[in-house]
Protein backbone atom coordinates (compact mmCIF):
# COMPACT_ATOMS: atom_id res chain seq x y z
CA UNK A 1 0.00 0.00 0.00
CA UNK A 2 1.36 3.32 -1.02
CA UNK A 3 1.02 6.48 1.38
CA UNK A 4 1.32 9.89 -0.21
CA UNK A 5 1.55 13.45 1.16
CA UNK A 6 0.72 16.71 -0.88
CA UNK A 7 -0.02 20.58 -0.62
CA UNK A 8 -2.79 21.72 -2.00
CA UNK A 9 -4.06 25.41 -3.22
CA UNK A 10 -0.41 26.38 -4.88
CA UNK A 11 0.57 28.21 -7.78
CA UNK A 12 3.77 26.23 -7.13
CA UNK A 13 4.08 23.44 -4.37
CA UNK A 14 6.97 20.41 -3.83
CA UNK A 15 5.23 17.68 -2.54
CA UNK A 16 5.98 14.19 -1.29
CA UNK A 17 4.70 11.20 -1.30
CA UNK A 18 6.29 7.84 0.11
CA UNK A 19 6.38 4.56 -0.52
CA UNK A 20 6.08 2.17 2.07
CA UNK A 21 6.01 -1.22 -0.13
CA UNK A 22 8.73 -3.35 -1.39
CA UNK A 23 10.01 -2.20 -4.88
CA UNK A 24 7.44 -3.36 -7.29
CA UNK A 25 7.81 -2.76 -11.24
CA UNK A 26 6.64 0.93 -11.98
CA UNK A 27 3.59 1.40 -13.13
CA UNK A 28 2.44 5.38 -13.85
CA UNK A 29 -0.87 5.13 -13.85
CA UNK A 30 -1.71 3.51 -10.96
CA UNK A 31 0.34 5.80 -9.23
CA UNK A 32 -1.16 9.22 -10.98
CA UNK A 33 -4.77 7.04 -9.96
CA UNK A 34 -3.66 6.85 -6.46
CA UNK A 35 -2.95 10.65 -6.39
CA UNK A 36 -6.17 11.27 -7.61
CA UNK A 37 -7.96 8.73 -4.74
CA UNK A 38 -5.78 11.14 -2.27
CA UNK A 39 -6.56 14.16 -2.94
CA UNK A 40 -10.50 13.04 -3.42
CA UNK A 41 -9.73 12.20 0.67
CA UNK A 42 -7.80 15.49 1.32
CA UNK A 43 -11.25 17.43 -0.36
CA UNK A 44 -13.31 15.74 2.02
CA UNK A 45 -11.35 16.46 4.74
CA UNK A 46 -11.55 20.15 3.73
CA UNK A 47 -15.08 19.24 3.47
CA UNK A 48 -15.86 18.28 7.13
CA UNK A 49 -14.01 21.50 8.40
CA UNK A 50 -11.04 18.96 9.04
CA UNK A 51 -7.83 21.05 8.55
CA UNK A 52 -5.46 18.45 10.33
CA UNK A 53 -6.39 15.53 8.09
CA UNK A 54 -6.03 18.12 5.07
CA UNK A 55 -3.20 18.45 6.22
CA UNK A 56 -1.78 15.09 6.24
CA UNK A 57 -1.40 14.42 2.25
CA UNK A 58 1.30 17.44 2.90
CA UNK A 59 4.84 16.56 2.89
CA UNK A 60 5.83 16.90 6.57
CA UNK A 61 9.26 18.28 6.35
CA UNK A 62 10.56 22.33 6.80
CA UNK A 63 11.36 21.44 2.90
CA UNK A 64 8.15 22.06 2.22
CA UNK A 65 7.54 25.04 -0.05
CA UNK A 66 3.93 26.38 -0.36
CA UNK A 67 3.08 29.17 -2.84
CA UNK A 68 -0.10 31.02 -2.23
CA UNK A 69 -1.66 34.69 -2.59
CA UNK A 70 1.30 36.05 0.12
CA UNK A 71 3.89 34.42 -1.77
CA UNK A 72 5.93 31.27 -0.61
CA UNK A 73 5.52 29.69 2.72
CA UNK A 74 8.93 27.42 3.89
CA UNK A 75 7.61 24.04 6.32
CA UNK A 76 4.77 21.85 6.58
CA UNK A 77 4.04 23.54 10.29
CA UNK A 78 3.76 27.64 8.94
CA UNK A 79 1.87 26.06 6.21
CA UNK A 80 -0.27 24.16 8.64
CA UNK A 81 -0.39 27.60 10.62
CA UNK A 82 -1.43 29.97 7.78
CA UNK A 83 -4.46 27.67 7.12
CA UNK A 84 -5.67 27.61 10.64
CA UNK A 85 -5.58 31.74 10.71
CA UNK A 86 -7.35 32.09 7.29
CA UNK A 87 -10.25 29.59 7.75
CA UNK A 88 -11.04 29.69 10.95
CA UNK A 89 -14.29 28.05 10.91
CA UNK A 90 -16.66 25.75 8.42
CA UNK A 91 -18.34 29.05 7.09
CA UNK A 92 -15.43 30.45 5.67
CA UNK A 93 -13.64 26.88 4.84
CA UNK A 94 -16.56 26.48 2.21
CA UNK A 95 -16.92 23.07 0.50
CA UNK A 96 -13.70 22.87 -1.70
CA UNK A 97 -13.66 21.01 -5.02
CA UNK A 98 -10.32 20.01 -6.96
CA UNK A 99 -10.76 19.00 -10.44
CA UNK A 100 -7.02 17.69 -11.81
CA UNK A 101 -6.45 18.50 -15.58
CA UNK A 102 -3.08 17.56 -16.75
CA UNK A 103 -1.24 13.99 -15.10
CA UNK A 104 2.15 13.79 -16.07
CA UNK A 105 4.93 10.84 -15.06
CA UNK A 106 7.71 12.67 -14.77
CA UNK A 107 9.63 9.40 -14.23
CA UNK A 108 9.27 6.64 -11.69
CA UNK A 109 9.80 8.47 -8.68
CA UNK A 110 8.21 12.21 -10.00
CA UNK A 111 4.69 13.47 -10.54
CA UNK A 112 3.24 16.63 -11.90
CA UNK A 113 -0.82 17.34 -11.41
CA UNK A 114 -2.01 20.51 -12.58
CA UNK A 115 -5.56 21.24 -12.22
CA UNK A 116 -8.24 23.98 -10.78
CA UNK A 117 -9.76 24.30 -7.38
CA UNK A 118 -12.92 25.86 -6.31
CA UNK A 119 -14.35 27.01 -2.98
CA UNK A 120 -17.95 27.26 -2.77
CA UNK A 121 -18.95 29.64 0.37
CA UNK A 122 -22.41 31.23 1.24
CA UNK A 123 -21.23 34.78 0.21
CA UNK A 124 -18.90 33.93 -2.40
CA UNK A 125 -17.45 31.71 -4.71
CA UNK A 126 -13.16 31.55 -4.50
CA UNK A 127 -10.96 29.52 -7.16
CA UNK A 128 -7.84 29.34 -8.94
CA UNK A 129 -5.01 26.79 -10.05
CA UNK A 130 -2.09 24.63 -8.85
CA UNK A 131 0.60 22.94 -9.98
CA UNK A 132 1.71 20.09 -7.81
CA UNK A 133 4.60 18.02 -7.98
CA UNK A 134 4.71 14.59 -6.19
CA UNK A 135 7.86 13.06 -5.18
CA UNK A 136 8.24 9.55 -4.19
CA UNK A 137 10.54 9.07 -1.25
CA UNK A 138 11.79 6.06 0.52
Amino acid sequence: MKHFQHAIFSILATIAFMSCAPKMEYNASNDLATIDSLMTAQQAAWNRADIPAFMEYYWKSDSLKFTGKRGITYGWNATLSNYQKSYSSSEEMGKLEFVNQVHESIDNKNALIIGKWTLFRVNDTLGGYYTLHWKKLG
